[in-house]
């Protein structure tokens, strides 16, 4: 089960990058961003980064260490979202 800002967030990676083979009803907090999963690459996180810095009025930098941990799972980038968005 998915809280409403994971929910918003898959959403938002699906509708964006054109991820016709994700379904929201196969995704949750633990699916993966890179490879398995989402299957993002590192261009498709370059462009959530500036989805996400538009959308919730923060910047994700491309130089944060934490961007490993960040970016593994839906539920991740969810809580760091939560944790600093300012709308």
């Amino acid at each position: 089960m998915m809280n409403a800002l994971e929910h918003e967030l898959a959403a938002l990676i699906v509708g964006e990058l054109n991820l016709e083979d994700v379904s929201l009803d196969d995704v949750n907090a633990e699916t993966q961003l890179y490879g398995e999963g989402f299957g993002l690459d590192s261009i498709d996180i370059l462009e959530i980064a500036l989805l996400i810095s538009k959308k919730y009025g923060f910047e994700l930098r491309s130089d944060n260490p934490d961007n490993e941990k960040i970016f593994a799972t839906l539920g991740s980038l969810a809580a760091y979202v939560a944790a600093h968005r300012v709308r």
